[in-house]
């Protein structure tokens, strides 16, 4: 395999597109196998369906960790990929080398904060006396590799926005590889358990984040991580942490979603609905995971075609992946909708939790046939630097909307657990009509006239910095 990046201001969009959104896509999916390979060995443990529910209690926290990652990778790679497509590496680099240093300085810090006070915090998110020990096994050596964590996931995006997608697949697929082969070995092999499947994916990480530095530091990459960049610079820190807040809060909020729903599933439900709603938590991964990888192919082409004022380009783009990922998610939900045993079953065979979720699938999943047209529109606000609209659209579905109607829905309905799952595809759908609308406006008064609105993070931080 060459090591060749793509010229993303030259050829057609088309191909540009997937050889950019397929590396990324096969890279999403593997690194979705770090946590759901860990499920599917852990769903099989003996009272599987209670260790299945402990994770569950822990996702939110690994969730936070992760969404700290993307405020830095999903903040710094697209105004990288702007600045190259101005010409001006030398600011990239200082923009990469400046990203690194954040992450580096977020991961220590987490890994203190969660184990200092990662059982009080599992306790308010939803742990019970059966499945807190699960949790905190899980957590405890999962945290230990945070640092790992923030690397792997944060560093990647500098890698596919300087067009080299398959080293950024490389990245992921290493380390997948490594888990999935540990796994097993780990959990049952050594009866290591839950702590094995921790083990795993915290080893797994170490390997890809060498991996990508190894890359980034070395004499292939276009740019480079220099040392005399690392010292953090006020201006590109703000920056980089103002488009990334957006993509930050989508993935922060996922974990203040998760327990909402943990309690509330607890509520109505008990351990089995909090098991269910694991399931139902990797089934959404399974869905969103290719959407974002499309969105990360189309995102270097966009942000360096509107960083070369090649308008054109960066319309023929959104269109493309507009169609792609509705054309998606259109078709995954009515395999959903058809199938939900199959995709239950790839996690859990006990009959109480294959019923309840589903069930649960039916209505949690009814809204998601649109999703494509959201992440779609939203993610193209990002790549082209709106980071207070992209901020406002990613606040909206979970926060304003998704968390208040998981506790007030269950009021209006006979059965509780009902009206927890129906929050889901009320949010989906409002959420939904309100993004399209605002990139229908957006399109028509911005970029349909060839316009640039030079109030933008992208214009501010370019002002900034010349």
């Amino acid at each position: 395999m060459k090591n060749k990046n793509v010229n993303l201001g030259e050829g057609s969009v088309g191909k540009l597109l997937i050889n950019l959104a397929v590396p990324a896509i096969i890279a999403q999916m593997v690194n979705l196998l770090y946590n759901i390979v860990d499920r599917i060995f852990i769903g099989r443990m003996a009272n599987g369906e209670i260790a299945m529910a402990g994770i569950g209690v822990a996702m939110p926290i690994i969730m936070i960790i992760s969404a700290f990652s993307y405020l830095i990778g999903s903040g710094g790679a697209p105004l990288t990929a702007i600045k190259m497509g101005e010409k001006n590496n030398d600011e990239a680099e200082k923009i990469m080398s400046n990203s690194f240093s954040m992450l580096l300085i977020i991961g220590v810090s987490l890994t203190i904060v969660f184990l200092l006070f990662k059982e009080p915090i599992l306790w308010a998110f939803g742990a019970s006396e059966t499945t807190i020990n699960y949790a905190l096994d899980y957590l405890t050596i999962y945290v230990m590799g945070t640092l790992f964590v923030q690397i792997a996931l944060g560093m990647n995006p500098f890698i596919n926005t300087q067009g080299f997608a398959k080293i950024g697949m490389l990245t992921v697929l290493i380390g997948a590889v490594i888990n999935i082969a540990l796994d097993p070995i780990l959990i049952f092999t050594f009866d290591m358990g839950v702590k094995g499947a921790a083990l795993t994916s915290i080893i797994a990480q170490g390997v890809s984040s060498l991996f990508a530095l190894n890359f980034l530091f070395g004499k292939k990459s276009i740019l480079k991580i220099r040392k005399k960049y690392l010292k953090l610079d006020k201006k590109i820190v703000g920056s980089i942490l103002a488009l990334g807040i957006a993509p930050f809060i989508m993935q922060a909020t996922e974990s203040l979603v998760l327990v909402s729903l943990n309690n509330q599933l607890s509520r109505f439900g008990g351990d089995l609905a909090i098991g269910a709603m694991t399931i139902m938590s990797s089934i959404m991964q399974i869905i969103t995971m290719p959407l974002m990888g499309l969105t990360q192919g189309a995102q270097p082409i966009i942000s360096y075609n509107y960083g070369a004022k090649n308008l054109d380009r960066v319309k023929k783009t959104f269109k493309l992946l507009l169609l792609t990922c509705l054309s998606y998610s259109t078709l995954i939900v009515v395999l959903l909708m058809l199938f939900p045993d199959f995709f239950v079953s790839i996690f859990n065979n006990k009959p109480e939790l294959m019923e309840i979720t589903t069930w649960s699938i039916k209505i949690y999943f009814a809204g998601m046939f649109i999703f494509g047209a959201q992440i779609a529109c939203q993610q193209t606000f990002l790549a082209l630097g709106r980071a207070k609209i992209s901020l406002f659209l990613a606040l909206l579905r979970k926060v304003v909307l998704l968390v208040p109607l998981i506790f007030i829905l269950p009021n209006f309905t006979e059965n509780g657990l009902f009206g927890v799952l129906l929050a889901e595809p009320v949010a989906d759908i409002i959420a939904c009509a309100t993004t399209v609308i605002s990139f229908a406006v957006f399109y028509k008064n911005t970029l349909s006239n060839m316009k640039t609105d030079e109030s933008d993070i992208i214009s501010a931080y370019s002002h900034n910095n010349n």
